[in-house]
């Protein structure tokens, strides 16, 4: 299973409404959203940075799983994701590449 880091913004493009009452229904929507993601463990963390307007996820599965939770979010909040490659693995392959590249230079 990948491991995925979102970064996501509020789109101030998104059709939110001018109502108060209707704006706080769209939050609402939203955090409803999120809760369940968190409640099911599909998401393990979501927070916000400062100014409330931004923030990051952290959550698993697959490329299509995290297409969905992106888009699912969409045109309120658009993201930036990340697949997180595990510290182990990547130091691997980093050993691996700059040996293959040391040998392919003694030829």
């Amino acid at each position: 299973m990948a491991k995925f880091l979102g970064l996501w913004r509020l789109n101030p493009m998104a059709p939110w409404p001018t109502d108060p009452a209707e704006a706080a229904k769209v939050n609402e929507m939203l955090f409803a959203a999120m809760d369940n993601l968190l409640q099911t463990g599909e998401v393990q963390e979501f927070g916000f940075f400062l100014g409330a307007t931004s923030g990051y996820v952290i959550a698993g599965g697959d490329s299509v799983d995290e297409f969905r939770r992106s888009y699912s979010f969409y045109p309120f909040v658009e993201s930036e994701v990340h697949e997180i490659v595990p510290y182990e693995a990547g130091r691997d392959v980093a050993r691996e590449v700059v040996k293959a590249k040391a040998e392919a230079m003694k030829r």
